[in-house]
């Protein structure tokens, strides 16, 4: 899968720690992060990509990608025809824990589709902007 988001509808949360009990940033992060999956359920790139922050830096497999437009076209080629033919993505998260202000989120992605099923691992950076929580680092594999 090309990035973080390799997300479905119904993101599959198993914590298997928490950094807190009822901490309100992981309750927000895991909603973004369900909307985000949404729109990549449904085939919609700025949906999908409505998680990122503008400056965000995502590494994959072919290196390092800056900004949310950068990130976009890397998705581009799997949003056609109104729908993502990669398949639906969900999460199991593994680890949310705090840094400062920040979250780091550990958590393994998988993608089922028509051709079977992929996954791999995610580490995501989140940051509070604009009233919501944004990935500011994205390093999927």
């Amino acid at each position: 899968m090309m990035g973080m988001m390799a997300i479905g509808i119904a993101l599959v949360a198993v914590p298997v720690m928490a950094a807190q009990a009822g901490d309100p940033a992981e309750a927000g992060i895991r909603a973004a992060m369900t909307a985000s999956a949404a729109g990549w359920d449904a085939g919609d790139l700025d949906r999908f990509m409505g998680i990122y922050a503008p400056d965000a830096v995502y590494v994959g497999a072919k290196g390092l990608v800056r900004g949310k437009a950068a990130i976009a076209d890397s998705y581009r080629a799997s949003f056609s025809g109104g729908a993502n033919s990669r398949g639906r993505l969900s999460f199991d998260y593994l680890l949310i824990r705090p840094i400062g202000e920040r979250r780091m989120v550990f958590a393994r992605w998988h993608l089922r589709g028509v051709g079977g099923e992929e996954s791999g691992m995610t580490t995501l950076v989140f940051e509070r902007q604009g009233g919501g929580w944004k990935i500011v680092a994205d390093h999927s594999s």
